[in-house]
C-alpha cells in the first residue's frame, strides 16, 4: 500500500458547542459539544438512534440547529470551511455508473482541482485501498466492500482537514478493516482530524484517542482511550447506556 502526502500542512479545528436539535416531539439533541483536533480521532458511539447521525449532519451543515453552533478554528464555522470537510454518510452516495477512477476525479474536480492533480491524487488514492486494478471499473461492478473503500477515496480526495465517517466499517471484511485503518491512522499522522461513528467498539478503541458516547439525545461518558484498561470499552459502553 503506498503512501498519499497531504497537500496541506496546517490542519483546522471542528467544534459543536451546545447543540440542540428537535423533530416535532423528539429531542434528537441536548446540549451536545464535542471537538475534533488536528491529528486526533474521536468515536462517537451510542446505540441506534442515539443522535450520532444527526450530530454529524448538523456539523455539516445539513441539518441547522435550534440551538447552539458549529465552530472551525475557533470562529462560526463558514459555507467555505466546510469544503474543507470530508464526508462518509452511512447510506452510501456513490455514482453507481461511472468507473472508480471518474468518480474521484469528478469530485475533486467539484472542489477546484485541475484535471492532471485530479487525476493524479484519485490514482494514488485507490492505489492506497488496494483498488488500482479496479479503477476503471464501473461502481456499480464493485463488491460492496470495494464500493466501500471508494467512498472513503470521495471522501479523501479533495485533501480535507477533517474526516466525519458514519459507519465507516459496517459490511467490511478484515482485509477491508485492515485497509481502511491503514489509511485513515496515516491521514492522522498527517494531521487530519476524525471523527467517526462505529458500533465496532474494539476498532473505536484501537483508532481512537478519545470516545464520545451518546445517548437519547444527550453526551452520556466521554473519556481518553489510554485512560481505560485496554479491552474493556464495550464494558464501560454497556455500563453507561444501561445494558
Amino acid at each position: 500500500m503506498t503512501s498519499v502526502p497531504p497537500v496541506r500542512t496546517v490542519r483546522c479545528m471542528l467544534e459543536l458547542r451546545e447543540i440542540h436539535r428537535r423533530f416535532g416531539d423528539v429531542q434528537a439533541l441536548y446540549d451536545v459539544s464535542l471537538t475534533v483536533s488536528p491529528g486526533r480521532a474521536v468515536g462517537f458511539v451510542g446505540r441506534n438512534g442515539a443522535g450520532k447521525t444527526t450530530a454529524m449532519r448538523v456539523a455539516l451543515g445539513l441539518v441547522e440547529p435550534d440551538a447552539g453552533e458549529v465552530r472551525w478554528d475557533g470562529r462560526p464555522i463558514t459555507a467555505a470551511d466546510r469544503l474543507r470537510i470530508g464526508y462518509m454518510p452511512e447510506e452510501r452516495g456513490l455514482y453507481p455508473g461511472m468507473s472508480a477512477l471518474d468518480q474521484l476525479v469528478h469530485l475533486a474536480r467539484l472542489a477546484g482541482w485541475s484535471r492532471a492533480d485530479a487525476a493524479a491524487r484519485a490514482t494514488a488514492l485507490l492505489d492506497q485501498l488496494e483498488l488500482a486494478g479496479r479503477a476503471t471499473q464501473k461502481v456499480e461492478e464493485l463488491s460492496l466492500g470495494n464500493q466501500q473503500r471508494v467512498q472513503l477515496a470521495a471522501a479523501l480526495v479533495h485533501d480535507p482537514d477533517v474526516l466525519v465517517l458514519d459507519e465507516p466499517f459496517s459490511g467490511l471484511d478484515p482485509i477491508g478493516v485492515d485497509v481502511l485503518s491503514a489509511t485513515l491512522a496515516e491521514r492522522l499522522r498527517d494531521g487530519v482530524g476524525l471523527l467517526f461513528s462505529s458500533h465496532q467498539l474494539e476498532l473505536v478503541e484501537r483508532l481512537c484517542d478519545e470516545v464520545v458516547v451518546i445517548d437519547g439525545g444527550r453526551i452520556a461518558d466521554r473519556f481518553v482511550v489510554d485512560q481505560v484498561d485496554p479491552g474493556t470499552l464495550g464494558d464501560r459502553f454497556r455500563e453507561v447506556i444501561g445494558r
